[in-house]
């Protein structure tokens, strides 16, 4: 009888020992599995940044089915930008990611390009299931420096205080809601920083003084700023992203792209991009810019 015993609890103890590895193992692959499942801002990213390595492997990170674009020079779903990198240059495009921020689906990118020419670009994703299934963007040609010495990608780059994202959309929605779209500038430093309010636009100086003598500039010029239509409103921590539509400069139908950094719930950084929308009849895809 003990003999029996003896051997059964040998077996037993066979038994756990086999089926203790079998879940280690599996233990292991579990966490290798989640170690190498990115993040859609690192796919984001991934997929920006191999417009330059020629990585292959970003592009499956695009739903193949369901790939809706924005850019309005460039043709709906995979096809279209696989056209674009078809048409590269000799020696491809130059892509450098400067800020990338995640909201919920979506992923915004602030990146300096050599894309048929030196250019500064927002780039939008929208996700779903972890492909991205939306495109949008703004991009601009690379300007000097404005009367402040500032680039439009110089500046801060953390993303930090992760539990004020609702808070300082918020502030950046009542911003661009009331002062730009409405035009009630009575209340500025409600919204701004005046001490501390840096300016990235080449053609604006730092602080409220700058804003006001860019203002006071197309006031005399006859020259339009017009914000109709706030479109998105996107942001992680401190940075917060809004897509509008308007007129700018002799009227001309534009995007918005505007670029804040809040600290202590008030703006304090501003970069952006202005781009003119063409005629619908020049649009290679019909999904519009927004």
């Amino acid at each position: 009888m003990m003999k029996s015993i003896s051997f059964i609890a040998s077996l037993v103890l066979i038994l756990v020992s086999v089926n203790s590895n079998k879940i280690q193992a599996q233990i292991s692959k579990s966490k290798e599995t989640v170690k190498m499942e990115l993040s859609n801002k690192q796919k984001a990213v991934a997929l920006i940044e191999s417009l330059q390595t020629g990585a292959q492997e970003p592009v499956g990170y695009i739903n193949a089915e369901n790939y809706k674009q924005h850019n309005l020079g460039v043709e709906d779903g995979l096809a279209g930008f696989g056209k674009v990198l078809s048409n590269a240059p000799e020696g491809g495009f130059k892509a450098k990611v400067i800020r990338a921020v995640e909201d919920g689906d979506y992923v915004f990118l602030h990146v300096e390009y050599d894309f048929f020419g030196p250019k500064a670009g927002f780039d939008v994703f929208r996700f779903e299931e972890g492909k991205i299934v939306e495109h949008w963007d703004n991009l601009s040609e690379i300007t000097p420096p404005n009367p402040s010495g500032r680039t439009q990608f110089d500046g801060a780059t953390k993303v930090t205080d992760l539990d004020k994202t609702e808070a300082n959309k918020n502030v950046v929605r009542g911003f661009v809601n009331e002062v730009l779209v409405n035009g009630k500038t009575d209340n500025l430093t409600g919204f701004i920083n005046p001490e501390k309010y840096l300016q990235h636009n080449s053609s604006i100086a730092d602080g409220l003084d700058g804003l006001g003598e860019a203002l006071k500039y197309f006031a005399e010029n006859g020259l339009v700023l017009q914000y109709d239509l706030v479109h998105k409103i996107l942001g992680e921590g401190n940075f917060v992203l809004t897509l509008s539509e308007g007129k700018f400069g002799k009227g001309d139908h534009v995007a918005y792209y505007d670029l804040f950094r809040l600290e202590d719930g008030k703006i304090v950084e501003h970069w952006d991009i202005i781009q003119n929308i063409p005629a619908k009849s020049e649009w290679k895809n019909s999904n519009g810019k927004f």
